[in-house]
């Protein structure tokens, strides 16, 4: 199953040192047949684009905490899309949501989606707000737009060490 997991720069240097990652509380996201169910129309692409946009503000969640610390993590949201087998579907979470079982090894990842630099200020905007937008925040979910805006740039596997050398 092609899952997503949110991540952070930090948590991908670690990846690429390690060749292996442990999600955070096994979280991921992927396309699930109850995510299928919740959509009227969609193909397997677009419904795997709304499990990756779902990641994707998972990792605003993860920038929210670590920018709460001293760490100096970049503001930019990581997205790592793999291949894994044992996944435990919950559906009691969210319709996207899955648990990994165990490490994801660099042989399973498929590719990586990270934020540009340009869209660093949105991004750090919509961690400081993402838990006002859950609570229904006009604002903030206004905020959380203007970092959706911004795509996410792909990258394959073997590009991501040259990538992190560049930031």
């Amino acid at each position: 199953m092609r899952i997503y997991l949110p991540a952070t720069l930090p948590m991908l240097e670690q990846l690429v040192a390690d060749k292996q990652l442990q999600p955070p509380g096994g979280t991921a996201f992927a396309l699930t047949p109850a995510l299928r169910e919740s959509y009227a129309s969609g193909d397997t692409e677009e419904l795997e684009y709304a499990a990756m946009r779902e990641a994707s503000r998972a990792s605003l969640r993860l920038l929210a905490a670590a920018l709460e610390g001293e760490d100096k993590t970049a503001p930019r949201r990581v997205v790592i899309s793999a291949d894994v087998d044992d996944v435990t579907l919950r559906p009691e979470l969210d319709h996207a949501v899955v648990k990994v079982t165990g490490q994801v090894n660099w042989r399973q990842i498929a590719a990586v989606h990270v934020d540009a630099s340009e869209a660093e200020d949105a991004v750090r905007g919509a961690a400081e707000v993402i838990d006002a937008a859950d609570l229904g925040d006009q604002d903030a979910e206004l905020a959380l737009g203007d970092a959706e805006d911004h795509e996410l740039a792909w990258f394959a596997p073997q590009e991501v060490p040259f990538l992190l050398e560049l930031m």
